[in-house]
């Protein structure tokens, strides 16, 4: 099928935005772009810790190290286990890895993409020292039951809320569900500095051993002046978005839900569930093979999901229970990439009628 989809409605950061374009002015004239330390990163990290409701937040380089940094801080001894995941972003695996621990990997809930709650006391060892849980695609874990859960057996909760920024997960904003939460301002997130992170706690004792394991002579992990300063517009910006976004949802997922049956759509989680991501699962894997090929090729905003890590080999991590969720969102998964969730309905629709065309054709 031939495509007029228009690449623009891809475009990310968004172009010509008055308000980032004055936060860079604003940093040019008053010398803070330049400096290792200025008004725009102190601003941020206040702003963050008030919008999430905890005491402390500290940003830094990337989501990825700010989930080392959140290992870090736990002071755990090498070899300890970490839960996480068997689908998961990569980098969360690597990060469990470089802080000298090891993986111990469960089963996805189906329907939300998000760590299986339920398989989490099945992969409780002496080792245990922490579950890591991302809210992925558009899903979002049940953050009370596993708090519960790791209370009992006195292990930390990291909160990956990379992909969720804005999200409210049983009363809370995404990030201030666990001992520590991760935040990501990557050059695709819905908050965007090109690259960047943070990390949010209550605790006065994992902030201090987050200071302690960046600094080198100074900060090894800084977010810039720069970054602070485009970032905080956007916090503004957000839930506004965020609306936009899941009404453009929805009206896609309408429109397609006479499909479920070959295009099965994340769980709706909750009132306010944010779209970094959204996740279809297809009946097959050579359907959403064909799917993101097609969307390639065609420059349509639809891509594959994670490998996962349920291949690892013994020597790399445990693994606990089967992992058929896991390998079927490896295998399945189609997302849909949130650009185009800020165009016009008539986008929604063209996307809509594309998807369904294919689905017939494939």
């Amino acid at each position: 099928m031939t495509s007029s989809f228009d690449p623009a409605w891809n475009q990310w950061p968004i172009a010509n935005d008055p308000a980032i374009r004055q936060a860079l002015q604003n940093a040019y004239e008053d010398g803070s772009w330049g400096r290792y330390h200025g008004p725009h990163v102190e601003r941020l990290e206040a702003v963050l810790a008030e919008m999430h409701n905890v005491k402390h937040a500290m940003v830094c380089a990337s989501g990825t190290i700010a989930v080392q940094i959140a290992l870090r801080s736990l002071n755990a001894r090498d070899g300890g286990e970490v839960i996480v995941a068997a689908y998961d972003f990569p980098g969360n695996f690597r990060a469990i890895q470089d802080a000298g621990l090891f993986p111990v990997l469960v089963d996805i809930d189906p329907l939300t993409w998000c760590l299986d709650a339920n398989a989490i006391e099945e992969a409780i060892s002496e080792k245990t020292v922490a579950v890591i849980v991302s809210h992925l695609h558009g899903g979002l874990a049940p953050m009370g039951t596993i708090r519960e859960i790791a209370a009992v057996h006195g292990i930390a909760v990291i909160e990956d809320a990379c992909q969720a920024t804005g999200a409210i997960v049983e009363g809370r904003l995404a990030g201030a569900n666990g001992e520590v939460g991760v935040l990501s301002f990557g050059g695709s997130k819905l908050i965007t500095a090109g690259r960047g992170g943070a990390i949010l706690t209550d605790r006065d004792d994992l902030l201090q051993r987050a200071k302690v394991f960046c600094e080198r002579g100074n900060n090894a992990f800084p977010l810039s002046e720069l970054q602070a300063a485009v970032i905080l517009p956007q916090i503004g910006q957000l839930e506004q978005r965020n609306q936009v976004r899941r009404d453009r949802v929805q009206r896609l997922r309408d429109r397609l839900c006479d499909l479920d049956s070959l295009l099965r759509p994340v769980t709706w989680c909750g009132k306010r569930p944010v779209f970094y991501k959204h996740a279809w699962l297809c009946d097959t894997a050579q359907r959403a093979q064909h799917l993101t090929q097609l969307a390639l090729l065609n420059h349509f905003p639809l891509g594959e999901g994670f490998r996962g890590f349920f291949k690892r080999p013994s020597s790399q991590t445990r693994k606990v229970g089967s992992f058929a969720g896991s390998q079927a969102a490896a295998e399945r998964t189609v997302l849909l990439h949130h650009p185009v969730l800020l165009q016009d309905e008539m986008a929604i629709d063209q996307l809509a009628d594309w998807i369904r065309n294919e689905l017939r054709d494939g």
